[in-house]
């Protein structure tokens, strides 16, 4: 029963969880609050580094931006994606007009673009909005 690390999307806290119990709806140590929501976790400056590197189930980030039609158009398909992927998956997003040098970092060009990372390193990567079908036949294929 292999311990897995999890960041908490509240407080960014890193949990270790007996990777047998990770669907008994774990809770964080240090705030107490649930470590998978059902929802996309809200990435930034501050905690993206954090999320993707000690985090030890497959991450899939969403780089989008306010202004992007697409990216609208997917935000629900993203959302409910998380609620059936969790907590085999976290689906994350990160707004690329606030944090700029992670997208510039990423060579982020256009929006939406889909990343999937394990262990810290990127394994997949889509540009444009998916299907809910689409997307979880492409996060599946590639998790």
């Amino acid at each position: 029963m292999n311990p897995l690390h999890i960041v908490c999307p509240h407080c960014n806290a890193v949990n270790r969880i007996p990777s047998a119990r990770i669907n008994e709806h774990p809770v964080c140590g240090r705030c107490k609050k649930a470590l998978f929501v059902g929802y996309p976790v809200e990435l930034n400056d501050a905690n993206f580094a954090r999320h993707i590197s000690q985090t030890e189930i497959p991450i899939v980030v969403d780089f989008w931006a306010a202004w992007c039609g697409p990216c609208k158009a997917m935000a629900p398909v993203f959302s409910n994606a998380a609620a059936k992927l969790e907590p085999r998956v976290r689906l994350a997003k990160l707004n690329t007009d606030q944090a700029r040098d992670i997208a510039v970092k990423f060579g982020i060009r256009s929006i939406p673009t889909l990343i999937i990372f394990k262990a810290g390193n990127e394994v997949a990567r889509c540009s444009g909005a998916l299907s809910a079908s689409d997307l979880i036949s492409w996060i599946s294929d590639h998790t």
